[in-house]
């Protein structure tokens, strides 16, 4: 069925649940995952607002890294206890939906498997989810995860609010 399962992570305990699940279904399938995390681009952001301290690329940079290797750890030891193969990889990105998609397609992957956290008001008509995003421009299956679940689901105890 799938041989190659692309899971994004931002570190948040919707997606670790969403890793954890992709997981398991790695391991039905025989596949292999790739955990990614989409370090937002603070050089383009900066060189977008005009003035940029001196060292403060640097030092943005060094601790968005220093936590997204944090983010991945939890993909690779869950991986690991489940006897999947996996590898990481931090990649940086404007628009991290476009960095998702861009790897599946560069790695060979055949899905991507990502929570999808509900967001209200005016913020989701402006902004909208990046599980949608990446839904809309893939060109292979994206399973999603819902990150706000019924009060009978059986996983609503395990999930940290």
């Amino acid at each position: 069925m799938f041989k190659h399962i692309l899971m994004p992570t931002d570190g948040s305990a919707h997606s670790e649940k969403a890793v954890e699940r992709g997981i398991e279904l790695a391991k039905l399938c025989g596949a292999h995952v790739t955990g990614i995390h989409v370090m937002q681009d603070y050089q383009m952001m900066m060189a977008s607002e005009g003035m940029v301290p001196p060292g403060m690329e640097e030092q943005m940079d060094k601790q968005a890294h220093d936590q997204a290797m944090g983010f991945l750890d939890f993909v690779q030891k869950a991986a690991e206890r489940a006897g999947v193969a996996c590898q990481t990889l931090v990649v940086k990105g404007h628009h991290p939906y476009d960095a998702i998609v861009d790897t599946a397609n560069a790695r060979g992957c055949d899905l991507i498997v990502m929570t999808a956290r509900y967001k209200k008001g005016l913020g989701a008509l402006i902004m909208g989810s990046e599980a949608s995003r990446v839904l809309h421009r893939s060109s292979i299956p994206v399973l999603t995860f819902r990150g706000l679940m019924s009060s009978d689901h059986p996983d609503k105890a395990m999930v940290q609010h």
